[in-house]
This record gives structure tokens, C-alpha cells and sequence, in this order.
């Protein structure tokens, strides 16, 4: 499948990518930085490239946007990137989510289901929320990409 673009910023802790989303100025790409500060890669910022791979949606950096992020009061900065990383959950980052849920809902992107979760983007530990969230809930590493 071409690779096409979304709107959305990724990381990737231990090879496996998490796609956050939300309205602009949510907090997305502080997010981004908090979780690259706990030992995440930088994927992509505000936009990403994602193709279907075998049943697995694979996220890339854009290429406008490579190896930058935007750091609010600071401008757009230089980060060491990945090339590519497997989604395995999408987070969206949004003031109105439930407060408690029985696990993930589904997000459908390019015929790929994939975990997904509504976190407040206010939360003074949303980067741990975020890491138990791909713990706990995001799909594993594909095995054709562990070699």
C-alpha cells in the first residue's frame, strides 16, 4: 500500500509506535516530548506517514517534518528520529474523556483495527498513563519485524 499522510504525532517505545491524536493545541506534541524524555523515539510531529504492511499499519516520519517537533515557547527543534515503527494504539488526547473504561475501543485506519483509548490531556501523569495504556492494551511487536 502507497504510504499516505494523517494529521496525528508518533512515538515508539521498545519498536512499537503510538499514535497521538487530537484537536490542535492539545497537547500532542508535549506529550510527544515527555514520553522521547522517558527513552521514546521520535517518529513524527503534527504529521506522519502510514502504510499497511501485512496486516500491520506501519508509521513513518513525513518528510517535510523529519526529525523535527514542535516544543510550545521554544519553536520547532531537532530530535533524533526512527525510519519506521509498527502502531500498536492510537491515544487521543481529549478534555471530555471518560474518566473510567472497561478497556480500549477499536480505531479502524486503512483496514487495520487497532487498540484505541481517549486520555485528558490535563493529567500531571499523562506520559506514564500513555506508557501503561501501550503496556497494557497496545497490540504486540509483529513477529515478521522482530528480526
Amino acid at each position: 500500500m502507497t504510504p499516505f499522510p494523517r494529521q496525528s504525532t508518533c512515538v515508539a517505545i521498545a519498536g512499537r509506535a503510538i499514535l497521538i491524536e487530537g484537536p490542535p493545541g492539545v497537547g500532542k506534541s508535549s506529550l510527544a516530548l515527555a514520553l522521547m524524555d522517558r527513552g521514546a523515539r521520535l517518529i513524527g510531529d503534527d504529521s506522519v506517514l502510514l502504510a499497511c504492511s501485512e496486516g500491520t499499519l506501519v508509521a513513518s516520519p513525513h518528510p517535510s517534518t523529519k526529525g523535527l517537533l514542535e516544543v510550545r515557547n521554544l519553536g520547532i527543534l531537532p530530535f533524533p528520529c526512527l525510519d519506521q515503527a509498527p502502531v500498536a494504539i492510537v491515544l487521543e488526547l481529549q478534555p471530555s474523556a471518560p474518566r473510567y473504561v472497561e478497556g480500549p475501543g477499536r480505531s479502524a485506519i486503512a483496514g487495520v483495527y487497532l487498540p484505541f483509548l481517549s486520555l485528558h490531556p490535563e493529567s500531571l501523569i499523562l506520559p506514564l498513563k500513555a506508557e501503561l495504556a501501550l503496556a497494557h492494551y497496545g497490540l504486540p511487536f509483529p513477529e515478521r519485524m522482530a528480526s
